[in-house]
């Protein structure tokens, strides 16, 4: 039975993106940060990508700076991406995959291909102090890989869910129930994102073990229609509703 509210992660890369698409002073980071915790963001994430197609290095230090929940820096396991990333101490570092020529993130960490590093960038963010999640796939064998490199948290990667539709979705979504319960088992905590939307995000927010999830695309393109503030309120409101079930004793 779930003894705590799941919490969401408001990722603004696409704030960032609209910016570059110009390369013009505006939208402001700044003013993201302030009004997604407004809206009741619980948490901050940003994707440093080694394209710097989104994200500058000197917003990854301006987050640092004004976020006042917890800030989340989303990187590849790079000697450059741990060096900045030691320089900032952010909250948390999630570990992710990533390739140039992909739109967004298109699965988990290999963590089996890239023990050895994965292990070492692990153990480095743990001694400085900062938590670290490794984003991957929904699959025990996966977990336990996580948990061998010396991971205590990890983000399951929604996507396959989000983008599948009626049986098939529900099939996805079984599996992410069953890997929340082992992950959990193992002792890890869980968290969730990719892909995640107010139409689909309920069913997922309503898994008890999950801790947090992190959102950005679908929070970024309501913004556009609501504003930033009362996106972030809405996919709160569905997660809080989501969650309330599993709360009663």
């Amino acid at each position: 039975m779930q003894g705590f509210q799941t919490t969401l992660g408001v990722n603004i890369d696409h704030i960032a993106s609209l910016r570059q698409a110009r390369h013009t002073p505006y939208p402001n980071i700044r003013r993201a940060i302030a009004d997604a915790e407004a809206g009741g963001a619980d948490g901050i994430t940003i994707h440093l990508r080694e394209d710097r197609r989104h994200i500058q290095d000197a917003d990854v230090y301006l987050a640092r700076e004004c976020v006042s929940t917890h800030l989340n820096l989303e990187m590849a396991a790079t000697t450059e991406m741990l060096e900045i990333a030691l320089q900032v101490k952010p909250d948390y570092c999630c570990l992710v995959p990533e390739k140039r020529e992909e739109l967004t993130t298109e699965g988990g960490l290999d963590i089996d291909k890239h023990r050895d590093r994965i292990a070492l960038v692990c153990e480095t963010l743990h001694a400085a102090g900062i938590a670290v999640s490794l984003f991957i796939e929904p699959e025990i064998s996966i977990l336990e890989s996580a948990l061998q490199v010396g991971a205590k948290i990890v983000e399951l990667h929604t996507g396959g869910y989000a983008l599948a539709t009626g049986d098939v979705q529900q099939q996805a979504h079984r599996h992410i129930v069953q890997a929340v319960e082992q992950g959990t088992d193992l002792g890890l905590q869980v968290n969730a994102g990719h892909g995640l939307a107010l139409g689909n995000v309920g069913a997922i927010a309503a898994i008890p073990q999950i801790r947090e999830l992190n959102i950005g695309h679908a929070i970024i393109a309501d913004a556009v229609f609501v504003g930033l503030k009362e996106a972030v309120r809405a996919f709160k409101h569905t997660i809080n509703g989501a969650g309330q079930p599993f709360n009663s004793k």
